[in-house]
């Protein structure tokens, strides 16, 4: 792999691309993360003075990831896994389909030696204090136990690289904090996790830990923690519509300006355009998912925090975890 850290980023990918999606890297660019681009160059129109990595076809967010990757090997996902894989970039950013994004990272990159299967990573903002991890995100809906405790131990690794967070605490997600509590899986995987000396295991938590409790990795199947993801993205939404619907009447004409300025840093701060996307870990390489409707903010964030991920030898203490 070359010195120089590289980015390639997927113009292809995201509801806002390819315009928006360039215009981040652009931004990347004059801040002095080298970037490259992966994508149709008579779809792009704005790419000048950018290097581009030519892929003729895209995966579209309604395509079934597995068969997407197997037939459209020319597609910027596949290819800027590739460009990973074979030197070309350090890391990759998406804002595509994120089921093909993690396949092609898997099939591409390959799993990093001892790793059962690859979690997506996903940061939850908490104003006041370190983000918390959640993980998996929706790359394995059904999991086996051994692969949960391999999450715990590349979430614990995760947060300690991206966050400098020392000994983070894990939580195992489920419906009590009693070890007796939560189906098969997560009774049979609390006892792996209790017995695992190298982490920081805190015991079951709640869905009402998931952002207030004292917890800095939260650990789930995929299934799981896709449903508190979009669960929490919709509740956001809903309680930020109707705050500003409230404060916008004409009867808190006095206090709305003044109350939505008090707002404005914690929404700032929960933006998910902020924190750039969700990491893949796992895989032999940084890449790094980005929200379907990503705009230039994030990818933007994304490279950065590929690049920092990168320096910091993220896939290494990865593997170091997993390996213990």
């Amino acid at each position: 792999m070359t010195d120089i850290i590289t980015i390639a980023v997927d113009a292809m990918g995201g509801d806002n691309a390819p315009s928006v999606i360039v215009d981040g890297a652009r931004e990347a660019l004059t801040s002095g993360i080298p970037v490259e681009l992966v994508g149709d160059p008579a779809r792009i129109s704005n790419y000048d003075g950018i290097v581009l990595h030519t892929a003729l076809e895209v995966i579209e967010m309604h395509d079934e990831p597995g068969r997407a990757v197997r037939n459209k090997k020319d597609s910027s996902i596949v290819r800027a896994a590739e460009c990973v894989r074979d030197g070309h970039a350090s890391a990759m950013v998406s804002a595509g389909n994120t089921g093909a994004v993690a396949a092609a990272a898997l099939l591409r990159m390959k799993r990093l030696k001892g790793v059962n299967r690859p979690a997506i990573a996903t940061t939850l903002p908490v104003p006041g204090r370190a983000p918390k991890i959640l993980l998996d995100s929706g790359a394995m809906a059904d999991c086996q136990p051994d692969w949960l405790h391999q999450f715990a131990r590349m979430g614990s690794a995760f947060a300690h690289v991206r966050y400098e967070v020392d000994s983070p605490r894990i939580g195992l997600v489920s419906i009590g904090e009693e070890p007796e509590k939560g189906n098969q899986l997560v009774k049979e995987t609390h006892q792996l996790l209790a017995d695992d000396s190298t982490i920081n295991f805190i015991g079951n938590v709640e869905g009402r830990d998931v952002l207030g409790g004292d917890v800095d990795v939260l650990v789930a199947d995929g299934f799981t923690g896709n449903v508190i993801l979009k669960t929490l993205e919709g509740t956001l939404q809903f309680l930020v519509s109707q705050i500003i619907s409230a404060l916008s009447a004409d009867d808190a004409a006095e206090i709305g300006p003044q109350a939505l300025g008090h707002l404005a840093p914690i929404a700032a701060e929960l933006n998910p355009d902020a924190v750039g996307g969700a990491m893949l870990l796992g895989v032999n390489g940084v890449a790094i998912i980005s929200h379907g409707s990503a705009g230039s903010t994030a990818i933007l964030n994304a490279c950065k925090v590929a690049q920092d991920m990168v320096e910091r030898d993220l896939v290494g203490e990865l593997a170091a975890a997993v390996n213990l």
